[in-house]
């Protein structure tokens, strides 16, 4: 049996906050519904009498009645004044209000402590993006602007131009080439490889990978269903002769191993090739940072061995060279593996947007890239050579691994010492480095990852010095 409408005399408490007169009404009415001193079915006082009691005109009362009847508090009936819904009560108890409250009424919580951010970060991955030509950049977007952009929202981008000018970059400047119908451009490094193993067959299949190597490489793998093999590497990268039976492919570094920075030489290049025409396996070959090399000159590309075009699977990016948020990479797939690298990245969406294709086309065409390559390169070089200087002034006898390539290097720890903890301690004096035993599955490895890339050459010694304190008994 329904309830009796009865006329309640609420004391409504307005609060002392600067918002309109009708929200801190409101807002006292569905105080009321949440401490349940108004229940529903409840008639509310007319908005004359409320407004007396109040001592407010009644205005504001009428606007905050039409608001709360609005948002579903409230129920006008003729003749009976305003009556309060039903489950208005357990809206109001759930946190619900009329409004949205004005920007600077309610004060914020008081955040959590943030860490103090160290004062040098040397963790890997990271160029120094302010050596980009700001007027050539701007140029690049600005071209952009003189292309349309397509209508149809299934279609996706085919960056014709930007596979073309790619095709001939690889060509002269790692030796790779490739007809630009077997490029194609995705949106970053991990999400290719998340591909591979749907468009390649290796779902369920033995796919062997350097041990320490790339962590990404070994999470997007596991989570495809690929069963992962660790290869240990030495000063030559990983041994083909160690590769185990029934492997159906192998990721590799070899310009540039990942992160020990061992340059893999041609013996086992050719060995590694004639594995894959062997076994009919495939090489898949990481060139994310071929690009720099400072004593000698830079070898070719795996996939520029003759006869790798047909088990060389290349994956280049321009994450090193330009910037990781630009989110572009490449990866080159044998002809025959083309169509099915083509359906597994359409059906997963990894696609790049138009634009971004274009404006990085600019950049090649218009030689701001070469000029980009060679102005970083001097840079890094400089760098590295200011690091390399430091630690032999105030870490003698400390062993720094992959030091003619890259834009990072390895300072080598004992065996017996916790490289964490010493990042740690690290982190603590002021300088962000990475352990080298986070990148290893099964060997044992012991060291810190540096990236000299955003180092200033006059800030080396300031960040040795911190190591050296981290480093000390």
């Amino acid at each position: 049996m329904a309830r009796s409408p009865r006329a309640v005399d609420v004391p409504l408490v307005l609060d002392d906050s600067p918002a309109p007169l009708r929200h801190r009404v409101a807002d006292a009415v569905v105080g009321a519904l949440r401490t349940g001193r108004l229940r529903p079915g409840d008639t509310l006082p007319s908005t004359r009498s409320l407004a007396a009691a109040l001592g407010v005109s009644r205005g504001p009362v009428v606007a905050a009645y039409d608001e709360l009847a609005a948002a579903g508090f409230l129920r006008s009936r003729a003749g009976s004044g305003a009556v309060v819904a039903p489950g208005a009560d357990t809206a109001a108890r759930a946190g619900a209000a009329t409004h949205v409250p004005e920007t600077g009424r309610v004060r914020p919580p008081s955040p959590e402590p943030v860490p103090a951010a160290p004062r040098l970060d040397l963790r890997p991955g990271r160029p120094d993006t302010s050596l980009l030509d700001r007027a050539a950049w701007r140029r690049a977007w600005r071209a952009v602007g003189d292309a349309l952009p397509g209508n149809d929202a299934g279609e996706v981008p085919r960056h014709t131009h930007l596979r073309r000018v790619l095709a001939d970059h690889l060509r002269r400047g790692r030796g790779v080439v490739v007809d630009p119908d077997d490029l194609f451009v995705v949106p970053g490094v991990g999400a290719s490889l998340r591909a591979l193993p749907e468009a390649f067959g290796l779902v369920g299949a033995s796919v062997a990978l350097e041990d320490p190597g790339y962590v990404e490489a070994w999470t997007a793998f596991a989570a495809e269903g690929v069963r992962t093999h660790p290869v240990p590497v030495d000063a030559d990268g990983l041994d083909p002769a160690l590769l185990p039976d029934g492997a159906r492919a192998v990721y590799v570094t070899p310009s540039h191993q990942y992160p020990l920075g061992a340059r893999m030489p041609v013996t086992r290049r050719v060995a590694l090739l004639e594995w894959a025409r062997d076994t009919g396996g495939l090489v898949l070959e990481d060139d994310y940072d071929g690009e720099f090399r400072y004593d000698v000159s830079p070898l070719p590309a795996l996939r520029s061995l003759p006869g790798a075009e047909d088990h060389v699977v290349y994956v280049g990016t321009a994450s090193k060279l330009l910037a990781p948020s630009l989110r572009v990479a490449w990866v080159a797939a044998p002809a025959h593996l083309r169509d099915a690298l083509r359906v597994t990245l359409e059906s997963r969406g990894l696609v790049v947007n138009e634009a971004t294709g274009l404006a990085l086309a600019e950049l090649v065409t218009s030689g701001a890239l070469a000029a980009h390559h060679a102005r970083a390169s001097r840079t890094y070089a400089a760098r590295r050579g200011a690091l390399v200087t430091a630690v032999a002034e105030h870490l003698p006898g400390a062993t720094l691994e992959g030091v003619d390539a890259g834009l990072h290097v390895v300072l080598r720890l004992p065996d017996d010492v916790d490289d964490h903890e010493v990042a740690d301690r690290c982190h603590a004096a002021g300088v962000a480095v990475s352990p080298l035993s986070a990148y290893a599955v099964r060997t044992s490895v012991r060291g810190l990852v540096l990236c000299y890339a955003g180092l200033p050459e006059t800030a080396a010694d300031d960040a040795v010095r911190r190591l050296a304190r981290a480093l000390a008994p």
